[in-house]
């Protein structure tokens, strides 16, 4: 793989890096409190275990990420194809899950009696807000990365035969 190959690569593993790096920070510092009827409660992300599973899957993509920046190009290229296409497939299932608690928490669920908390406690949801849009980053670079991956793995088979 030659430099103008192994660029765009290092560079979109940089942003996915920040992205997920981004997203946890930002998800881990949400917390707000509000009184409803005299008693107060508190909104963190570790309330939910849909948002614990959207951290747990951002910590490990930005290690992965991480760690895929020190993978010489020629070697292991493959393996690292297999991996990213699993990352993401991660990416997508946490990222889908923390957007669906997302949209309960703005929305509510009038069929379920689930009222909205995002009026209670807005500070937490900017919060979970900016980290998933900082998730849907991630999700988009590292589309763009295993599509151009797919491409200079193909090109180089195609070439051998």
């Amino acid at each position: 793989m030659n430099k103008s190959q192994w660029i765009p690569i290092v560079f979109l593993r940089l942003v996915a890096l920040v992205a997920t790096f981004v997203a946890i920070i930002v998800m881990v510092t949400s917390h707000d409190s509000a009184k409803v009827l005299g008693m107060t409660f508190q909104a963190k992300y570790n309330n939910s275990p849909t948002l614990k599973y959207f951290v747990i899957v951002s910590i490990i993509t930005t290690v992965y990420s991480l760690l895929a920046l020190f993978v010489p190009p020629k070697k292991l290229r493959r393996h690292v194809l297999v991996l990213d296409m699993i990352v993401m497939s991660f990416l997508i299932s946490s990222f889908s899950a923390a957007v669906g608690v997302g949209q309960l928490g703005k929305q509510g669920n009038t069929h379920a009696g689930w009222l909205p908390i995002c009026d209670q406690v807005p500070k937490f949801c900017h919060h979970v807000t900016i980290s998933l849009v900082a998730g849907f980053v991630a999700v988009i670079v590292y589309f763009l990365l295993l599509l151009y991956s797919l491409n200079n793995v193909l090109n180089l088979v195609a070439f051998k035969d």
